[in-house]
């Protein structure tokens, strides 16, 4: 063989293997410290790719899932709202009941009393149940009108608070205007002004306002004409319970007006018998309503019952699909880990080896 000391092909070769372990053995040590077999792009472009997506929709469905419970739980106080205000409607049809007999006549006034108190806890609970602040029984989605305002200087119509209904608009020229719900005949006026100013129909929870070149004399032709025999309602608010946009991964529902004029219970009154005989039947209706709004609470929450459950369901597989693309098989790769290590240990002492070779070659300068 030839003996050289320029070039020592052995330890170059040597070197090399060693260098490869390396690199072999530092990728291993990075999977099993951080238990993932992607770490980077280069370790395996489309595997990171996926896996990307996979993070993506598992936190997408995450969040989807916290929307499921908390809309749950909205729809669990509301239902709580609803079984006082059924509570209350039967104390209603009891207190009706008894005033509509002739025994009772003397004391009507009494039974009146307590009906209107009933009344007025009614709209109490509906004003007073809300999640986050808004108010649930009152209408909860998306309330809006079947009309603008087009009225010139005229804007910004609001009927969040309005009861489902159709309503009339009426007025006097440059003196009034006049808002009356039709379900109920609950109506409300207010003074005409010229100018800049809001028209608040409290009462009706309707409002809109005007610019500073408003002039009153306008009611009549162009607020009444855009206004009039508008219908309040509302419509499904969405929930987002899935990971992507779409229909198939929203639900919406809505809860309906649970006051008591929207159930026309709001003018009941027991202070005559032939008026607690007009109250059983109202009260009978309001039953009726409330019962149905009930069920569609009940059957929004069972929805969600099984959203919640599908995705739970989906998290748990998507996460078995991101783990089978990107997390390391610890058992495979501390064996990998293994051979490479003893590889090392190996190369280095052939390493060692081979640079000692080019030492034969001085026994050539001591021969006689």
């Amino acid at each position: 063989m030839g003996l050289r000391i320029q070039t020592n092909t052995q330890a170059i070769n040597a070197h090399r293997a060693l260098q490869t372990n390396d690199t072999q053995m530092a990728k291993s040590l990075e999977r099993l410290s951080s238990g993932f077999r992607v770490n980077r792009a280069a370790d395996d472009a489309a595997g990171l790719s996926m896996s990307m997506k996979f993070v993506a929709d598992i936190r997408a469905m995450g969040a989807a899932s916290r929307n499921v419970s908390q809309a749950s739980s909205l729809l669990q106080i509301a239902e709580g709202g609803e079984d006082q205000i059924v509570a209350m409607l039967q104390r209603l049809k009891e207190l009706s009941t008894q005033a509509a007999s002739a025994n009772s006549s003397a004391n009507l006034t009494d039974l009146n009393t307590e009906a209107q108190k009933l009344i007025s806890e009614i709209d109490r609970i509906a004003n007073s149940t809300t999640w986050q602040g808004t108010v649930l029984l009152n209408g909860y989605g998306i309330k809006s009108a079947d009309k603008t305002l087009t009225a010139v200087n005229a804007y910004d119509l609001d009927v969040t608070n309005a009861a489902d209904a159709q309503y009339s608009v009426t007025g006097v020229e440059s003196a009034s205007i006049t808002i009356k719900n039709l379900s109920t005949s609950v109506s409300q006026t207010l003074t005409a002004t010229t100018g800049a100013t809001t028209y608040n129909f409290s009462t009706l929870g309707i409002s809109f306002k005007t610019t500073v070149a408003f002039v009153g004399t306008t009611i009549v032709s162009n607020i009444i004409s855009a206004l009039d025999g508008m219908s309040v309602n509302v419509d499904s608010i969405t929930f987002q319970v899935g990971e992507k946009n779409g229909s198939n991964y929203q639900i919406q529902f809505k809860i309906d007006d649970s006051r008591a004029a929207a159930l026309s219970v709001g003018s009941i009154s027991l202070a005559t018998m032939s008026g607690a005989q007009s109250a059983m039947d109202k009260v009978d209706a309001a039953l009726v309503a409330l019962s149905t709004i009930r069920a569609g609470i009940g059957a929004a929450m069972n929805r969600l019952e099984y959203s919640s459950s599908n995705l739970a369901i989906a998290i748990e597989n998507a996460s078995a699909a991101n783990s089978v693309v990107r997390d390391v098989d610890m058992a495979a790769e501390m064996t990998t880990f293994t051979k490479t290590q003893i590889l090392i240990q190996a190369g280095t002492a052939m390493l060692a080896q081979a640079n000692s070779s080019p030492q034969l070659v001085l026994s050539l300068f001591g021969g006689r």
